[in-house]
């Protein structure tokens, strides 16, 4: 692996391991002689287990890079290919747009530079930009809202203070108790819908022993038929977060899911690690990865582009303000929480890098 070690001088230093496209060198024997770390991400296994490797080892449908590869040794020209469909070996199957560069190795020796990115990955940034900036200008909507609200119902539930002062003691007073009642409950609504206001108290948080705080909250509050799996991730690091903030968040989002079942059914509290990730147009060394999974009835379609809106819910009884209290706090912290669901599992990813600036 004397190539492996002398590539790994010449192509690592602050350029290809920073990149967030999928880089790949093989020599002329089509074997792997490097793997950045974005690479190691999207075929989940490391360099040094895949360097050394023939490409028919790492993919099932090797035969067309093989061709593609030969083609473009052969002509010295740079091939790209739009829509490539990637089998990897015991793992999924990509959609990638590959470029193939012919390049010189060290020792004489010809090679091609293969760089993968994958197809859905523009449309996730895109998704993930839209929905950050939908949060902004919700919250900035609400605060906006709630100002305009706060103030008249101040007058209001002051001036029923007052008559109530004048009014003897009797049926009519009760009126006025109904005015002050319903004028609190407005103004808590209003301080719920726009959420903590305080500067974040940043400091280093296990992830784990939060999410076992939600854990034993949810369970005491639960029907005896719901249960709550642990599959968490040991080597995770501590995050740099707000302790109050993050349990406020995640624990809206297990209340949600164990709502969803209705008391009957089980939820799986899971955590990883991704390196070199992207949130939005950012990229990050290290992100932590906390997923909420339910086995209950699945969100409507039409209801998961809405559900992080202030205000709405399926359930007749919810204020649909839960998810989008704890969007606004996991922005805070510079993460994003994303949802799929189909009937039988519901995913909510909640995206936390773990250095953020204070």
């Amino acid at each position: 692996m004397a190539v492996a070690d002398d590539l790994t001088g010449l192509y690592t230093e602050g350029l290809l391991d920073n990149l967030s496209t999928t880089v790949l060198l093989f020599d002329a024997d089509h074997r792997l002689r490097y793997l950045n770390p974005a690479g190691e991400v999207m075929f989940a296994q490391s360099k040094r287990h895949a360097c050394g490797k023939a490409i028919s080892e790492l993919f099932a449908n090797a035969g067309w890079m093989i061709r593609q590869i030969s083609s473009a040794m052969d002509s010295g020209q740079v091939i790209n290919q739009r829509g490539c469909r990637l089998e990897l070996m015991n793992g999924p199957t990509l959609i990638v747009n590959c470029t193939h560069t012919p390049v010189s190795l060290p020792g004489a020796m010809n090679g091609i530079m293969l760089e993968l990115r994958k197809v859905d990955h523009h449309l996730r940034v895109d998704q993930e930009e839209q929905l950050i900036a939908q949060q902004e200008a919700t919250h900035a909507l609400l605060r906006g809202l709630a100002h305009e609200i706060k103030n008249p119902l101040g007058g209001l539930r002051g001036a029923a203070q007052l008559l109530e002062k004048e009014i003897p003691e009797g049926e009519f007073r009760e009126y006025t108790r109904i005015i002050i009642s319903e004028a609190d409950r407005l103004q808590n609504l209003m301080d719920r819908m726009l959420g903590p206001n305080d500067v974040p108290n940043i400091q280093a948080v296990n992830i784990h022993n939060i999410l076992e705080r939600v854990r034993e909250l949810v369970l005491v509050e639960a029907e005896s038929g719901l249960t709550i799996q642990q599959d968490y991730d040991p080597s995770l690091p501590d995050l740099q977060a707000d302790p109050d903030l993050l349990l406020q968040a995640i624990l809206n989002i297990v209340r949600n899911a164990a709502q969803a079942l209705d008391g009957n059914g089980e939820i799986i509290l899971r955590t990883r690690v991704h390196r070199r990730f992207n949130i939005a147009n950012r990229q990050y060394r290290l992100v932590a990865s906390v997923e909420v999974i339910d086995n209950g009835p699945g969100i409507e379609a039409s209801m998961q582009a809405k559900i992080f809106y202030p205000m709405i819910t399926s359930r007749n009884d919810g204020t649909g303000l839960g998810l989008s209290i704890a969007q606004s706090l996991i922005n805070r912290h510079h993460g994003l929480i994303e949802c799929r669901s189909k009937p039988g599992e519901t995913v909510f990813t909640i995206l936390l890098p773990l250095e953020i600036e204070q």
